[in-house]
């Protein structure tokens, strides 16, 4: 099987999942609120799933050298920046911008909501590919290769960070590994590890519901029903789950105890109902995403199609890893969801949407067959 159908059938299975898993972690006590089959397969989930999948579809039809190839206004790159600092900074425009849980993270118009911070994290791969791959010639060179791109990097994770830090730092994060295999030195990385360390410290104690998630994160039953109690709910219903599960739509945790339990945490409901083995099927899941993935940049020719597939490989593997790391306790809380299986539209749509993207790549390299290489870095960059 190539590796692009099975990067469908996988997308498919954690869509499917996701609103299964969705609609579970939503149910309620309230006997007036009962769910059935019609209203699984027409609530909002199964429409945005169904909206992602098209939009991956979508996605593998396209060219993905049109993107690096325009020149001049009619190329994409100078708009997609324009398009996700407006965006960024529209989360804050008084009737533009709302606020949920605190955070000013979405914009509204009309009946749509999204995220910018998801739309400007997608983005930003597309960004340091084009770039990485016309400079590659400078990326060894600090002053004249690195920076600039960190530069920019670090003025959008700014302004995410006051309000998003986990993607914040995620952004950040891919940034680094997309740069480092486009040709960058490690050396370069250390030299504004200090700083980026400092502002990231800055941030936290700027803010005393992140100092809160640290504390609680050292030891949750300090406080256990204070600032301990987010965290302990969700290993509660992690360890409970035992082997097998309770049972699909049989957890308890959900029910008024676990808090952003459709979201955030929805892999704690998961490990509940489905128990480890579950917890183990989404892993693998996500492994065998990676793998596919991972076998079409080792066969792509082309340096900006490589580093798109690995910046959307990389985006989704950290963010998976990091989720479940929070939701098992053994990292401090952060608003990262769970690829494809947590509740939320716009990040549904544009991971597939993206991964539609590595589809369209395996498909251009099955047409060209090319050699598999062994780095980026001897990529000649194209002309």
């Amino acid at each position: 099987m190539q590796a692009g159908r099975g990067l469908i059938l996988i997308v498919f299975a954690l869509l499917t999942l996701g609103v299964v898993m969705v609609n579970s972690a939503g149910l309620t006590v309230n006997a007036e609120q009962s769910l059935d089959l019609s209203q699984v397969l027409l609530g909002r989930p199964t429409i945005l799933a169904l909206i992602a999948l098209i939009m991956m579809l979508v996605a593998s039809q396209l060219n993905i050298e049109w993107l690096y190839k325009s020149k001049g206004l009619a190329s994409p790159i100078p708009w997609m920046i324009l398009g996700s600092l407006l965006l960024l900074a529209a989360v804050h425009v008084p009737g533009i911008g709302r606020e949920v849980n605190g955070a000013r993270r979405w914009i509204t118009l009309g009946p749509i909501g999204f995220q910018p911070s998801e739309i400007a994290k997608w983005t930003m791969i597309i960004v340091i590919a084009w770039y990485a791959a016309r400079r590659a010639e400078s990326l060894g060179k600090f002053f004249r290769g690195f920076l600039p791109p960190m530069i920019f990097v670090g003025i959008v994770c700014v302004v995410i960070a006051m309000e998003d830090l986990g993607t914040a730092a995620l952004i950040g994060m891919v940034a680094v590994v997309m740069l480092i295999a486009a040709g960058s030195k490690l050396w370069h990385v250390a030299v504004l590890a200090p700083p980026a360390i400092a502002g990231l410290v800055a941030t936290i104690m700027a803010n005393p519901y992140r100092l809160d998630r640290l504390r609680a994160f050292v030891d949750p039953y300090q406080d256990p029903q204070g600032i301990g109690y987010h965290m302990i709910q969700s290993m509660a219903a992690v360890a409970g789950g035992g082997l097998a599960g309770r049972g699909l739509g049989n957890g308890v945790q959900k029910f008024g105890y676990l808090p952003e339990d459709t979201t955030d945490f929805i892999f704690a409901v998961i490990c509940e109902e489905l128990g480890l083995i579950g917890g183990l099927v989404v892993v693998s899941l996500y492994a065998g995403l990676l793998l596919c993935g991972l076998s079409i940049i080792r066969q792509t020719l082309n340096p900006f199609a490589r580093l798109v597939g690995l910046g959307v490989m990389a985006t989704i593997g950290l963010q998976a890893l990091i989720n479940m790391a929070v939701v098992t306790g053994t990292a401090p809380t952060k608003g990262i969801a769970l690829p494809l299986i947590s509740s939320g539209g716009t990040g549904w749509v544009l991971t597939a949407f993206c991964i539609g993207l590595l589809i369209s790549i395996d498909r251009t390299n099955h047409k060209t067959s090319p050699q598999p290489l062994e780095n980026l870095q001897t990529v000649p960059n194209p002309t």
